[in-house]
């Protein structure tokens, strides 16, 4: 139901890496759509973009799919960009947006001309391949995926915006 608050619980190794309130934006029943402000302290400086409070981010996440994409706004509405995350598929408990992270992100600049896959180096630390192949092969599946569809300018969460033209 659009305008319901739900927490957004990101996991990591097992452990909640954070935690913080959304809105539902939309929700029909595989993808949920929701609207929060950057939830970090401070200034995330990545060299490439800046992630900094008063930033808006509208989240897409989607049950069956391996990843979530995050388009990323100041507070004035001005597009950054999409951060997008490999995940495993979303699960929603109660009031409750669980997430699994799996190291593996992309960046694509707010013109899509700058499209940057991320930790790699992270993911192959994490020693998923070892503890769970599948998983590990959808990880690198989605972020393939999510790096094609960026490309064509189809990312998914893009699909109501103009900026990726």
């Amino acid at each position: 139901m659009s305008g319901r608050s739900v927490d957004i619980r990101l996991v990591k190794a097992g452990r909640t890496k954070i935690r913080y309130p959304a809105v539902v934006v939309t929700d029909d029943g595989t993808r949920l759509t929701v609207r929060a402000p950057w939830a970090a302290d401070g200034v995330r400086d990545f060299g490439f973009v800046r992630f900094e409070p008063g930033d808006v981010l509208t989240e897409h996440y989607w049950r069956d799919r391996w990843y979530a994409v995050k388009e990323v706004r100041t507070g004035d509405g001005v597009l950054k960009g999409w951060y997008c995350d490999v995940t495993r598929p979303a699960s929603v408990e109660g009031s409750e947006v669980v997430v699994e992270d799996l190291d593996l992100d992309l960046w694509v600049s707010a013109d899509g001309r700058e499209v940057l896959r991320l930790d790699e180096d992270e993911f192959e630390a994490s020693g998923l391949a070892q503890r769970d192949p599948a998983a590990a092969a959808a990880a690198r599946e989605a972020l393939d995926a999510l790096e094609a569809l960026a490309r064509e300018r189809r990312l998914p969460g893009a699909d109501q915006q103009t900026a990726l033209r």
